[in-house]
Parts: structure tokens; C-alpha cells; sequence
């Protein structure tokens, strides 16, 4: 399957659920850099999804504890199969609503990813909750309204050394007779720390 022990599994290895979103290797590899995970780190990967960072993380960090939330059954289930497929026993799949299925989660996070849903400050607010001091949460933006919501979150919250990173990135694909650059998700990647 692969050999090699850098980040950047290429896409095309996991297993896929049609319309369910899949960060893209690149995006994948700037999010790993900013959630800065620690040897026993505890990752929150809410709103997992295909459970691509899970998954990376959990080969770079096999000391680390990695919870991927999703509310989805179906969804869940990817991520078992994706686990299972990369040999991750240090991923626990936890199904339940996001924020509410929180408090129901036994071990509490040093380091929070969080891709996505609706209101995202919410989660947000509800999930750097749960961070002891020194912990990190990492957000995705894919529209301007999420942007605005994770920025003013990270405000109010009053997060140091707070990062916005915006990842265009563009793979060479062949359409037809021709080669063009297509872009793989635009997206901005905030980062916070909590101090207190």
C-alpha cells in the first residue's frame, strides 16, 4: 500500500463515500503542521469525515490518542474502514451530535481540528471549552462567513498566537486534449492557543 513515513498519504489510498468531503493531501499536511501535536497529544478530530487527518496523525503520533467525531453512521463507518486499512488502533471513532455529544467523550482533548458544520463559532466555542491551557485548536474555512465566524471566535475566546493561513492549491489534472491546474479546495486554516 505505501512504504514511506512522511505526511502526505496521496488521496487516492482511502477509501471514499460518495458527497462525503476528503481533505486533500496538500490541505491535509498544513492542518498536521498547525495542530503542532505532542508525542501523547489527545486530538479531537471533529467532523472527520473521511478521516484522512485522523488517519496521518495517527501514523505520525502512534503515542497520541486520536477521537474522530462524527454524527453520521454511515460516515462512522468510513472512518473504522479507513482506520482498519492503515492499521490505526490509536483512533476511537465516537458517534454523536457536535457540541452536544462533547461531555460524552471520556478523554479531553490537548489539540482540536475542526472541519467544518454549522454554527461553526459554536463549536468552536463549545470544543475550546474542553482545552486545558496550552492546548491548540486548528479550524477550516471554506467560505467567507465561516472565515468571519472562526475569526471573531478565536477573538472572543482571546486565543494567543493565533495563525490564518489561506491554501490555494492548484494540481496539474488532464481535461480532455489538455493539461490544466485545477484547484483543490480553497480553504483558510486558523489556529489558536488557549493560555488560560
Amino acid at each position: 500500500m505505501w512504504h514511506y513515513q512522511t505526511p502526505g498519504i496521496p488521496d487516492q489510498l482511502f477509501e471514499r463515500l460518495p458527497g462525503i468531503p476528503m481533505t486533500k493531501r496538500e490541505a491535509r499536511l498544513l492542518i498536521i503542521s498547525a495542530l503542532r501535536m505532542e508525542p501523547k497529544s489527545v486530538l479531537w478530530d471533529i467532523g472527520a469525515g473521511t478521516g484522512t487527518i485522523s488517519i496521518e496523525i495517527a501514523l505520525l503520533c502512534p503515542g497520541a490518542k486520536v477521537i474522530a467525531v462524527e454524527r453520521d453512521e454511515d460516515v462512522a463507518e468510513l472512518v473504522r474502514a479507513n482506520s482498519k486499512r492503515f492499521k490505526r488502533k490509536n483512533i476511537s471513532v465516537f458517534e454523536g451530535n457536535a457540541p452536544e455529544c462533547f461531555a460524552d467523550i471520556s478523554a479531553k482533548p490537548d489539540r482540536i481540528c475542526l472541519g467544518g458544520g454549522n454554527p461553526i463559532k459554536d463549536l468552536l466555542h463549545k470544543a475550546w471549552s474542553f482545552l486545558p491551557a496550552g492546548g491548540r485548536a486548528v479550524a477550516m474555512a471554506t467560505n467567507l462567513e465561516q472565515l468571519y465566524q472562526l475569526s471573531e471566535g478565536f477573538a472572543e475566546l482571546q486565543a494567543r498566537n493565533v495563525e490564518v493561513v489561506q491554501a490555494a492549491i492548484n494540481r496539474l489534472e488532464t481535461q480532455g486534449m489538455r493539461q490544466v491546474f485545477a484547484a483543490v479546495d480553497p480553504m483558510f486554516i486558523l489556529s489558536g492557543e488557549k493560555i488560560d
